[in-house]
């Protein structure tokens, strides 16, 4: 449709080249038929000649002879040139009522109703061309393009151009327009009467704005998705803008309730008995006490330390009156694919949300609700960008103290990164997960088993939602780099120890902490002596 359209708005330059080529051949004719200058006429009688006068009218004839031809001949290539350039008008008009437009997007000042219809028209048809309603089989991970996240304050993003910040607040002029006026018409479009019910409606204003989600593609326009509070504690507003590189055009307005929506966080472990104790004390707090619609499948790896994780476990059932939660014992090598794939074929209840986490993850009741809000049945599969924290001994190292976990979470470059290399944390429901085939079990150990289920993902017909948020993060563990590695393998765990241990310019003033030094102490020597 696009080529078709294009065609026709080619034709006026078609026959504007053609009318040019046509003057240019004419001129190139002239000048090559044009009789010869000053110097190459033909020698006139002398004056004094007896036959001067007919040597003249003999020169005149000659020259007349030759103009009347020359014109004949011009009027012979001005006639072809006229022919064929008809033709070729003929041939594209036959063209163009071979292939009509199907939208008919004609620009007719005189039928306005008409123009906006058609106008419309193609607007709805970049929406159906955008991945807007379903999702579009990639073939690689790097296909894919990440949403960028924001709430009222903030816009959360992994492109971050050069200023590495992993936060940036909407300051520049033109986004902050963008995203303000998005966020006004969906509050317009939330107020406007739907003239069914009769009871007052309730109005809706930015502050009820929870957070959205937008990304651009380059040659379609650039989709929002936008959450507000409902009328109840779990119910929400949806509202799904599209922007066609044009007017901003409601896609969708839906109430989401999400009260009933169970997400069962499943944990493949195996000892790291302490780890388990800190990931117990988040769980508790904020899916327990926050959220409440919450079930932990705990899948162990061997006996080492299984009798203390059960423990912990056995505690937290009787402190916080809690019996959702469910514990799988392989006597196997730990496997991270293995057991996030029996953890969730192990559930026999209803369809239900599940989100793949790690031991060394912290997740607040905010993103809970963004894993049950960017996943449906059939549809959409969430695949969350985690903060990863710096050290805290290097980034706190000039303080007194450490600052407690809790105060520690916050989004900064000098305190950590977007982990957009890592595709482990997941929500998605359970038959989109065992209808795709779940985890590659050839996969051993820990890594790779995560890429390989976010590529089916990407080659099924559903949306793969991928966006930074703002409430999960990695916790910093150190980095073991064993002994028995080869000096090459050993050098490549060393570099990743390093990404993992602070930014750059916290790892320059470790480098150059010497040079630093010696400048302070010179400062102080020049500072007495003056």
């Amino acid at each position: 449709m696009m080529l078709r359209r294009g065609f026709i708005l080619f034709l006026p330059r078609v026959v504007g080249l053609l009318v040019v080529a046509c003057c240019s051949m004419s001129i190139v004719y002239m000048l090559a038929c044009t009789p010869k200058g000053d110097n190459h006429q033909l020698a006139l009688p002398r004056v004094h000649s007896p036959t001067v006068k007919e040597g003249y009218e003999a020169i005149l004839q000659e020259r007349e002879e030759q103009h009347r031809n020359y014109i004949t001949s011009l009027k012979k290539q001005i006639a072809q040139l006229k022919a064929e350039l008809q033709g070729r008008t003929e041939q594209l008009k036959n063209m163009q009522n071979q292939y009509p437009d199907p939208l008919d997007i004609q620009l007719d000042h005189s039928k306005p109703e008409k123009a906006q219809a058609n106008l419309l028209a193609f607007l709805r048809s970049q929406v159906d061309k955008a991945e807007v309603h379903s999702g579009v089989k990639l073939s690689t991970e790097y296909a894919a393009l990440p949403f960028e996240s924001f709430t009222l304050q903030k816009v959360y993003q992994l492109e971050t151009g050069l200023t590495r910040h992993p936060e940036e607040k909407p300051v520049r002029k033109d986004k902050r327009d963008e995203l303000i006026e998005v966020i006004e018409l969906a509050v317009g479009s939330l107020n406007k009467p739907d003239g069914v019910s009769k009871a007052k409606p309730r109005v809706y204003t930015a502050s009820d704005f929870v957070e959205g989600i937008y990304r651009t593609e380059k040659n379609k326009g650039t989709l929002y998705e936008l959450t507000f509070k409902g009328d109840a504690k779990h119910q929400f507003k949806k509202i799904v803008l599209f922007r066609p590189f044009g007017p901003v055009m409601k896609v969708k307005n839906e109430n989401v309730n999400m009260a009933d929506t169970l997400i069962n966080v499943i944990v493949p472990l195996a000892k790291r008995a302490s780890k388990f104790q800190q990931f117990m004390q988040n769980f508790r707090e904020m899916g327990i006490q926050q959220d409440g619609r919450i079930h932990l499948t705990v899948v162990y790896f061997g006996k080492e330390q299984m009798n203390e994780v059960k423990s912990i476990l056995e505690n937290t059932s009787k402190s916080a009156n809690f019996k959702n939660f469910t514990f799988i014992q392989l006597n196997e090598e730990f496997s991270r694919g293995k057991g996030l794939d029996v953890g969730a074929r192990f559930w026999k209840g209803n369809n239900v949300v599940l989100f793949f986490c790690d031991v060394d993850i912290y997740f607040t009741a905010e993103f809970l609700n963004s894993c049950r809000l960017n996943t449906q049945p059939g549809k959409k599969v969430f695949y969350p960008v985690l903060f990863s924290q710096y050290n805290p001994s290097i980034i706190y190292g000039h303080h007194d103290s450490i600052p407690s976990l809790e105060q520690q979470l916050i989004i900064k470059k000098e305190t950590g990164f977007w982990r957009d290399f890592g595709f482990g944390m997941t929500c998605q429901y359970r038959s989109d997960f065992i209808n795709i085939g779940g985890f590659d079990l050839d996969i051993k150990g820990w890594g790779g088993e995560d890429v390989h289920l976010y590529r089916k993902y990407l080659h099924s017909n559903l949306m793969v939602i991928r966006t930074p948020v703002r409430g999960l993060f990695h916790l910093w563990h150190e980095k073991q780099c064993l002994d028995e590695l080869t000096p090459e393998q050993y050098k490549m765990c060393m570099q990743s120890k390093a990404m993992n241990e602070a930014s750059h310019g916290q790892l320059g003033m470790l480098v150059f902490k010497q040079e630093i030094e010696t400048h302070l102490h010179r400062q102080k020597l020049s500072s007495k002596k003056t």
